[in-house]
């Protein structure tokens, strides 16, 4: 009993320290210079003609910072935050009870919204166009309806699959944004300001190695300083140089490239298994023993990205510069492989 709950107490610590790293104002989110100014220029004329602002999605890979800015924007306009998913919203009922305690500017976030079930979604349409919701009072033949209007408010929608919104959900958001894996440069500003605010001395050069193994993304960025700042304390009287870092990244099994054991299990499964592919994503899900959805949401966007993976018609296909980072090159074209 004591064990479970010093876990629980460690994970609320871990979060707690997660959202203190996180921005409180557009003027503090680095990154996203497009989507900043153009937020910048909604909320200032939303905000001078008294109104909330329209609603916004937001789309791309896990942990580029989609949460973060919904608390952002709540806070530039004012209002109060209510945070849920669509997984969560089961039915209309739960949708229409955190709707009706709303007030005006407050911003609505669900997470994940592409998974909300079809009546949950129905029910969103008229609060999001008219702010208004039906209501359904009474039982069998007694059973009427009526509308409740809602203040003005804001709904933010995050997804790592906008192809799974469907066309009337997508149509009536009226500000849409797609997040860009990040700069290493943005990265690295990122890890000074994180280890200003944990406290951590850290040099330029630090920063720099762990900002190019973060695979673009200021959660395993803020992630990484966080298990450097241990590392260094044990091992280094607190101070991360970049010594001290590598051996960090080292302990933690990042390598060179932002890889972790996940990520080279999965190109090396391609490039050896099935010499280099084209090979099905469920081949290699079942081969890697992850969850395709994991595999697709997760761990290709980057890998992709970065140039390790091609995704063709016919499979999953390890790129060039995969197997000449893994020294394979020449052992798969002397089999056959050709790299599309």
């Amino acid at each position: 009993m004591n064990d479970r709950f010093l876990s629980s107490q460690m994970l609320e610590e871990e979060q707690n320290l997660e959202g203190s790293l996180r921005p409180q104002r557009l003027a503090e989110y680095i990154g996203q210079e497009r989507m900043k100014e153009s937020l910048r220029v909604c909320i200032e004329a939303a905000t001078r003609r008294s109104e909330s602002l329209d609603h916004a999605i937001f789309y791309g890979p896990p942990g580029l910072g989609k949460t973060t800015i919904a608390h952002v924007i709540a806070r530039e306009m004012g209002g109060n935050i209510r945070s849920t998913s669509g997984l969560v919203l089961a039915h209309a009922g739960d949708l229409a009870a955190i709707l009706a305690n709303l007030q005006e500017r407050d911003v609505l976030f669900i997470d994940e919204i592409h998974r909300l079930p079809p009546a949950v979604e129905e029910a969103l349409y008229p609060a999001m166009e008219d702010f208004q919701i039906d209501l359904v009072i009474g039982q069998g033949p007694s059973v009427r309806t009526m509308k409740l209007d809602l203040p003005p408010f804001t709904l933010i929608g995050a997804t790592t699959k906008a192809g799974s919104l469907t066309s009337p959900l997508r149509e009536r958001f009226g500000l849409v944004y797609r997040l860009d894996f990040y700069s290493p440069e943005d990265l690295q500003t990122i890890i000074i300001r994180s280890a200003g605010l944990l406290g951590v001395p850290i040099d330029t050069e630090a920063a720099t190695e762990i900002a190019k193994r973060s695979r673009g993304t200021p959660r395993i960025a803020n992630r990484l300083i966080k298990r450097a700042r241990d590392f260094a304390e044990v091992k280094a009287q607190g101070l991360i140089t970049q010594q001290v870092a590598q051996d960090a990244l080292a302990w933690l099994g990042v390598d060179q490239a932002g890889f972790d054991e996940m990520d080279r299990k999965i190109l090396l499964t391609i490039i050896e298994k099935f010499k280099g592919g084209p090979v099905g994503i469920e081949a290699v899900a079942a081969a890697v023993q992850e969850e395709k959805a994991t595999l697709e949401d997760v761990y290709e966007p980057f890998l992709i990205q970065s140039g390790f993976l091609d995704r063709t018609a016919r499979g999953r296909q390890a790129t060039t510069r995969a197997l000449e980072y893994f020294g394979k090159l020449n052992n798969l074209f002397s089999t056959g492989h050709q790299d599309q």
